[in-house]
């Protein structure tokens, strides 16, 4: 059995709750310039060095969860400061706005490499020490799903690493002595390509017999834990698409939709949307917005929106909370901020979003008649209505003292856990994969109508005769009788993610694959449909942590730093020309510490 420290619990904000935990005992590090740490709270482990009792796993998976809590909030704005569609308000601290200006420096609090390898260290340690080869009375491997959550656990974690600091030191062995930690310069040195390829080795293993088979832990504090796992398909389909591999990202997110409730399971994108009221008062009243919401919930159903969470601990268990979610308190008005907001959406957002046609189809008694909503119309009620729908404001609100302050609540980032994937992502990052993978016309069909095997057998295979091309398109099996196209039939479950937000796309002159007058490439189109893919991201996910890495990804797979330049320099409607500059150097993209780690300046 696993022994007790009771000092390690009463640590603030464990996750676990209550649920003993043990840790490595060795002597800390003297030097402060080290990121591979020994520490004595930064390895989980049984007294035996062997994990091979449900409750020693138990409490070392759920110990990993609890050290992923620090990078919950440094995922969000380390992705999202650094994008086009935030801006700062003067009351961000000096730590954010550090981000935001691509000059963090190595006291900057999210620019702690350690956090990161903390996690990844006690991954390694689960991965080496868990005895996978013991089985049941059923002759079922007992702790596999652990294994292979624990593994995903630490690709994700790398794959982050990496992404901010552009190379990371790759290490797959705990680290548990001072020798160990002072070695860090003798563990390979990775740029993202490679460690993907690594990662996508070490996972592939695992797949398909443990994709959707997670540890049955229940609810910790109201937070089913199935919500806390990065499914391995996404996993490797993340992998795949960073390492350039389109089509192997693109089936792996197909697998995940089709399996995750099960063996030919459906996943369909759902019918939320956010829509005008229809019938006599249009076109003659675009001042208040008809039924619908897009909110996320955070509890998990075979048809949830949320996929993956990072769970943080309850701000009331303990003053301070290390892991108090920031992000609540820089997005929204609080009391805890005197209701003064950090972060708030950059004019770039709100052009983009006026930028989109908002088409309805007016049903009267004669005809149907395509009505578009005008635009300049007050709130981001016009174009796509998702900004309108996850930002709220008030202006001259009473704040601390009576103080008027404008008021301003994000909706996505109104709890204390912080969600990292989630459906729509999915569709999006499979329909990225595909336009690269040479199939633009199946990827435009994701945003416009959504897919199941009547259209990609009209719209899509029509267009892709080769032998090759449709033996690849039909390993995408979307049965109509799962996944129900408006239009195809009364009731319907799947939509083109643009009609989300821009109402019915299917009708929407304005949004047609592109058409070029002459010398029409597929590449062409490709490029075409990536900034369609690109602009949706922008509107579906934003404030989700997700847009500085879409703009780099696009960014490095067309060898253009401009892509991204261009846009982040512009985030406030005027260009910002030494910020451009700074950016063609992409170096510049990412963050170092103490020259040990990183390669920006």
């Amino acid at each position: 059995m696993i022994s007790f420290n009771n000092k390690y619990i009463k640590k603030a904000g464990q996750l676990c709750y209550g649920v003993a935990v043990a840790v490595v005992g060795t002597v800390a590090l003297s030097s402060c310039e080290k990121f591979f740490s020994q520490e004595s709270d930064h390895v989980i482990y049984a007294d035996d060095d062997h994990l091979n009792a449900p409750v020693d796993t138990m409490y070392s998976v759920v110990g990993i969860m609890d050290k992923m809590q620090l990078l919950a909030d440094r995922t969000v704005l380390l992705g999202e400061l650094r994008g086009d569609l935030v801006e700062l308000t003067k009351y961000a601290p000096a730590n954010v706005r550090q981000i935001f200006e691509f000059n963090v420096d190595n006291d900057n609090i999210y620019n702690t490499p350690r956090d990161y390898y903390a996690v990844i260290n006690n991954c390694n340690y689960f991965i080496e020490n868990a005895d996978i080869a013991q089985k049941n009375n059923r002759n079922e491997y007992v702790f596999m799903r652990e294994y292979a959550a624990v593994k995903a656990f630490r690709a994700w974690t790398y794959l982050q690493l990496a992404l901010n600091y552009g190379h990371v030191r790759y290490v797959t062995k705990p680290i548990l002595t001072k020798q160990d930690a002072d070695a860090e310069e003798s563990y390979p040195l990775l740029d993202i390509p490679t460690l993907c390829d690594n990662l996508i080795a070490d996972l592939q293993p695992l797949v398909p017999l443990y994709a959707n088979d997670y540890p049955q832990y229940g609810s910790i504090q109201g937070v089913d834990t199935r919500l806390a796992y990065f499914p391995l398909y996404i996993m490797l389909g993340e992998l795949n698409l960073w390492a350039g591999h389109y089509r192997e990202a693109a089936l792996n997110y197909y697998k995940y939709l089709s399996t995750r409730n099960g063996t030919n399971s459906a996943y369909p994108t759902g019918i939320d949307r956010l829509q005008w009221a229809d019938g006599q008062n249009i076109p003659n009243n675009w001042r208040y917005s008809g039924a619908g919401r897009l909110a996320v919930s955070q509890y998990y159903s075979n048809n949830a929106e949320l996929i993956t969470m990072i769970p943080i601990s309850n701000e009331y268990d303990s003053v301070p909370n290390p892991y108090y979610n920031q992000i609540r308190t820089l997005f929204n008005s609080r009391q805890d901020n005197d209701y003064h907001v950090s972060i708030v959406p950059s004019v770039a957002l709100q052009n983009l979003s006026e930028a989109q046609d908002y088409c309805i189809v007016s049903v009267s008694a004669s005809q149907n008649d395509t009505v578009y909503a005008p635009h300049g119309l007050e709130d981001n009620m016009s174009g796509d209505l998702r900004l309108f729908d996850s930002w709220a404001r008030i202006d001259n609100y009473p704040g601390v003292n009576n103080e008027r302050v404008q008021y301003q609540q994000i909706e996505k980032h109104l709890y204390r856990n912080v969600n990292i994937w989630r459906r729509q992502m999915v569709y999006l990052r499979m329909a990225e994969a595909l336009n690269r993978a040479g199939y633009p016309r199946f990827a435009f069909k994701i945003l416009e109508e959504g897919v199941n095997n009547i259209n990609i057998g009209t719209d899509v295979l029509a267009y892709y005769t080769t032998p090759s091309d449709s033996a690849y398109i039909k390993q995408f099996d979307f049965p109509q009788q799962s996944y129900i196209v408006k239009g195809q039939t009364n009731a319907y479950n799947t939509q083109g993610i643009h009609s989300r937000g821009s109402g019915d796309t299917r009708a929407n002159q304005y949004y047609k694959f592109p058409e070029f007058a002459s010398g029409d490439t597929l590449q062409q189109q490709i490029d075409s449909i990536e900034v369609l893919l690109v602009n949706e991201g922008a509107l579906e996910m934003a404030f989700e942590g997700h847009r500085f890495y879409d703009l780099m990804r696009v960014a490095l797979r067309r060898n253009d730093p401009s892509f991204l330049a261009n846009r982040v320099a512009r985030r406030n409607g005027i260009v910002d020309a030494a910020l451009q500059t700074k950016l063609l150097n992409k170096d510049s993209w990412y963050i170092n510490w103490k020259g040990k780690i990183g390669l920006g300046n």
